[in-house]
């Protein structure tokens, strides 16, 4: 008899650190990329490892990820295959997920109906390409119980994740899992980087079961995954770390393999955006032997034209969607999703403007993220002066990165 393995995505998260690109929608269901959804990542790379069986766990402002599920993510019923949104469903009382975990317990009965032997349980907000097979065929092989994929990261920016720390005569084993811990223990050999987790991980089905009715009895648990189940298994001796940079994927270049993004914050949603638009990509889209799949839209080409008076309508550098039209403007170092309109004589570099979006004539559009339906109209500006865009109550970052509420009209 086949292994059984089935697909639990948790796509539950409120997405604070991204407002305001999450004020109307769930964190895993923002655009990404020009076409894509951030939750299209997790759920490609768990159909190309050869699930057919996946539920989605939604939660907050979940509109936006069902209707994108059910309309984008359907599979042939010929061999029982699906991909299905559950949301928070209220069987053990009138509460929302308190955690992951509790998420899990909560739908406790998807597990049951399909009595998988194996549990993938992954994020839905991040960027990367993974083959859960190899993962799978690994935390067999181990023995082991609980399985977390790892990636090495440097070693100063490990406190904002959970960090691994092997067994130093097993290095596939976990010895001590911590969130955010204030010192990371590095990679065995290498004092520079440390394995943090990437929120992926491999259950024994009857394990997962048990370890989280167990923690759903605990009142001093958090209920999440990260938090309390892990370290449960790794109390137990029966939690393995996966080492994300063995993972080989078809058709990967030296440049963008092991890629992984964490995209909860604005900057590192921007930063990631970056990478897909230089010549050689640090992520590649177009790896057609592993691909994103994504929403298939009904849209003319995009055109690019000169306007009355001659100018040019040309991009360098960029990604741009179905339904874009550039009319005697300049487009740099930019994402354009579909359907976006940029008018004469405008400059826009540098920037991500979501599905939509309309620039008048004679604008400048600098670092910044438009979202949804954003209209700029004539001779208004974004990202030219951080003081005035603070002062008509726009987002900037930090790092001097402006975001455009959807919807919102931008004047002069």
């Amino acid at each position: 008899m086949a292994t059984r393995v089935f697909g639990m995505v948790l796509a539950g998260g409120e997405g604070k650190r991204l407002m305001p690109l999450t004020a109307d929608r769930a964190k895993p269901a923002v655009p990404f990329a020009g076409s894509y959804r951030l939750v299209d990542f997790a759920l490609s790379n768990l159909l190309n490892s050869g699930l057919r069986r996946i539920v989605v766990l939604t939660q907050y402002k979940s509109h936006s990820m069902d209707r994108h599920i059910s309309q984008t993510w359907r599979m042939s019923p010929l061999l029982g295959g699906y991909v299905a949104s559950i949301p928070a469903q209220q069987r053990l009382g009138k509460r929302w997920f308190t955690g992951s975990a509790d998420a899990i317990l909560q739908s406790m009965n998807s597990l049951s109906d399909e009595r998988p032997d194996y549990v993938v349980v992954v994020g839905a907000d991040h960027v990367y390409r993974m083959d859960f097979d190899q993962m799978l065929q690994s935390h067999i092989e181990s023995g082991m119980e609980a399985t977390v994929a790892a990636i090495r990261q440097p070693i100063e920016i490990c406190n904002q994740f959970g960090v691994i720390e092997v067994d130093a005569k097993n290095q596939t084993k976990i010895a001590s899992f911590k969130e955010k811990p204030k010192d990371p223990a590095p990679v065995p050999g290498d004092p520079t980087q440390a394995l943090v987790s990437m929120g992926n991980y491999i259950f024994n089905a009857q394990a997962l079961i048990e370890a989280i009715e167990r923690d759903a009895e605990d009142e001093n648990s958090t209920h999440d995954m990260g938090g309390d189940i892990i370290p449960y298994f790794v109390n137990q001796d029966l939690a393995g770390a996966y080492d994300f940079t063995f993972n080989e994927i078809p058709g990967a270049t030296p440049r963008d393999k092991s890629y992984w993004r964490d995209v909860g914050t604005l900057d590192s949603y921007y930063d990631a955006h970056m990478d897909l638009i230089s010549t050689m990509p640090i992520f590649n889209l177009y790896n057609s032997e592993w691909p994103i799949f994504n929403q298939q839209i009904n849209m003319p080409p995009a055109k690019f034209i000169h306007d009355s008076e001659g100018n040019q309508g040309r991009t360098n550098d960029s990604i741009v969607s179905l339904g874009v039209v550039v009319s005697g403007s300049v487009v740099e170092r930019s994402v354009l999703s579909p359907n976006v309109r940029i008018n004469s004589r405008s400059l826009v570099t540098d920037s991500v403007l979501l599905d939509g979006v309309q620039i008048g004539r004679d604008c400048t559009i600098r670092k910044a993220i438009l979202d949804k339906d954003v209209v700029v109209t004539d001779g208004a500006s974004i990202g030219v002066n951080r003081d005035r865009d603070l002062e008509r109550g726009f987002t900037v970052t930090d790092s001097g990165l402006t975001v455009i509420t959807k919807g919102l009209m931008v004047t002069p």
